[in-house]
């Protein structure tokens, strides 16, 4: 990109890429040229990242985890329902903030989307990324692939089903094989916690009530996806869904036209579109008498 930029004739170094640790974050924001700043990645990077800015007075927008619910309710498509949610969930070998990780299903349709989506997940090749059959590579680190096989086996521990997956691949390399976890209790990673890998995990409900209180019941606010035909659905789940952004029967992703970003634990402030270039631009006053 920055090289783009050079050939597209800007002044040298107006756009720069700097490969450093995190340890040399703090003097590039404490720097006085730097006016302001934008970070993606984890909640204690976005809470250290938001406290040096903040102790220099300095504008941020973060963008943190998710762990965003994907609503199919009664009414839904469930073909269309399905074939999207493992892409949903696992782009990016599931690695990503607006994945679809949380799948609050309607009692009445909840078995037949297990099903097929077992059947789907049972259907891909997990192996060199490199390699044109591939589906599924591998975790980007190994911490990744330990922190996702702890949360599953805690999950199982106190009581998760697994309906496929659920152990990391005896093979080299950071290989985690798409999982599905069912009959979540209440209190169990799932309800807590970002699960950043190629991990499903299974909710069912009884009502339109009860869909929006679990989706809701998170310290995350990122995405959300809702699936139904019923207009007075498709309402409610729009004004009351908590998260950045809502998509109705559709993929939960980004688009540089649209403002992105989210909100609780999630992060503040948004990015990409006209909203994320005001973000960074201060609105003068001018009075001339």
């Amino acid at each position: 990109i920055a090289d783009i930029f050079t050939q597209a004739g800007f002044p040298e170094g107006v756009f720069q890429t700097l490969l450093i640790g995190s340890g040399q974050v703090a003097q590039v924001i404490s720097d006085d040229r730097v006016k302001a700043g934008t970070l993606t990645g984890s909640e204690p990077a976005g809470m250290s990242f938001a406290s040096l800015a903040g102790k220099h007075i300095k504008k941020t927008v973060l963008e943190l985890g998710g762990s965003d619910p994907f609503v199919v309710l009664e009414s839904a498509d469930l073909e269309a329902a399905v074939e999207t949610a493992v892409t949903a969930r696992l782009l990016n070998n599931g690695q990503s903030c607006i994945a679809a990780k949380r799948f609050i299903l309607a009692s009445a349709i909840a078995d037949e989307f297990e099903q097929r989506l077992v059947e789907k997940f049972q259907a891909l090749k997990v192996g060199d990324p490199m390699a044109t059959d591939t589906d599924i590579g591998p975790l980007a680190t190994p911490d990744i692939l330990q922190d996702i096989d702890k949360q599953v086996k805690a999950s199982v521990e106190q009581g998760a089903k697994v309906l496929i997956g659920g152990q990391p691949l005896a093979q080299p390399g950071n290989f985690y094989p798409p999982t599905i976890l069912s009959d979540i209790p209440p209190g169990t990673p799932p309800y807590t916690e970002e699960f950043f890998g190629p991990v499903a995990l299974m909710f069912r409900v009884s009502s339109l009530d009860e869909a929006i209180k679990l989706a809701n019941s998170t310290v995350f606010g990122l995405g959300a996806s809702a699936w139904t035909t019923d207009e007075a659905e498709r309402d409610r789940l729009i004004s009351e869904l908590e998260a950045g952004a809502v998509f109705i029967n559709g993929l939960v992703k980004s688009d540089p036209r649209l403002p992105f970003g989210g909100i609780k634990r999630s992060g503040y402030g948004r990015e990409l579109s006209i909203q994320g270039i005001h973000e960074f631009v201060n609105i003068k006053t001018v009075w001339i008498k």
